[in-house]
């Protein structure tokens, strides 16, 4: 597996998967409101490590707005994912993620840049890596 990289594994597809994660997960929220995690923690997984999901809904912009957050949010995990697939892995943790925007939309930011979502992400992440100890 790549180091930076976000393989086929390591991406969360299935509706059963995300239905679970919403009813069952909990939620955390960045301080500047931009980001909005949804987790579910697996203990004693048979396959440990980080699944991750970018969910984006219609209302929040265009097609290329909402793509163009997805691959910014991706990268920004996938650029930061080594502290806490290192925990998940020598905990045997099954770490499932989705993440959305909360405030941050098309007509409020017209063009989108990773310096605008990144601080979020990094945030969310270290909240993560604190609930699992």
């Amino acid at each position: 597996m790549k180091r930076f990289g976000l393989s086929r594994d390591e991406r969360i597809k299935s509706r059963k998967d995300f239905e679970n994660i919403y009813s069952v997960g909990r939620s955390l929220i960045s301080v500047d409101k931009k980001i909005k995690l949804f987790y579910l923690l697996e203990k004693q997984s048979e396959q440990p490590g980080v699944k991750i999901a970018v969910a984006v809904g219609k209302k929040f912009g265009t097609a290329v707005w909402r793509n163009r957050f997805k691959r910014i949010i991706k990268n920004s995990f996938r650029l930061n994912k080594a502290s806490l697939l290192n925990l998940c892995l020598h905990k045997k943790y099954l770490l499932k993620l989705v993440f959305s925007p909360l405030q941050i939309n098309e007509k409020n930011n017209k063009k989108i840049y990773q310096g605008d979502v990144l601080s979020g992400v990094l945030e969310v992440l270290r909240k993560i890596e604190n609930v699992l100890g």
